[in-house]
């Protein structure tokens, strides 16, 4: 009885994932924070799924194709590829969210070179959270792909 009793705790007190987060234990870790990217640089316009999926395409082969193997990896998941998921391949890189928020940094920095945010005069204030945002990626996920699961909730 009082092993029943301890399970019952135990699923009670468990973390609940959402509908949306069916993904969570599958791809990564449970979310252990969260944020929310509200600033709207620009109305993004109407972003079917085949260029978000074309996006990631174009970040996984730009990694392959350089001369170190890739320390993290990008790919997306849901119906219409909405959540941006980003997995560490060590345990080094996204160590702390803090280094995962460095990798964010860098990636802006390939963002505000691009010739889209040239030709909007964006290159000085955008963003790779930014550009998410206006391609309608919903979410991104962060993970060490162990212990911990950043979640970045944008709004349009």
């Amino acid at each position: 009885m009082i092993r029943y009793a301890g399970l019952l705790c135990a699923l009670l007190l468990a973390p609940v994932a959402s509908a949306n987060d069916r993904y969570v234990d599958y791809y990564y870790p449970q979310i252990t924070s969260e944020e929310t990217f509200d600033r709207v640089i620009r109305t993004p316009p109407p972003t079917p799924k085949a260029v978000r999926i074309d996006f990631i395409n174009v970040l996984t082969t730009a990694q392959l194709e350089a001369p170190a193997n890739p320390r993290f990896v990008f790919f997306s998941k849901g119906e219409g590829a909405t959540t941006l998921i980003l997995t560490a391949l060590d345990d080094e890189v996204f160590a702390t969210l803090y280094r995962a928020r460095a990798i964010m940094a860098q990636l802006t920095v390939s963002v505000r070179k691009g010739g889209f945010f040239q030709q909007q005069n964006l290159q000085d204030v955008a963003t790779f959270y930014d550009l998410l945002q206006l391609m309608a990626f919903d979410e991104l996920l962060i993970t060490d792909g162990k212990t911990w699961t950043h979640r970045v909730h944008f709004e349009r």
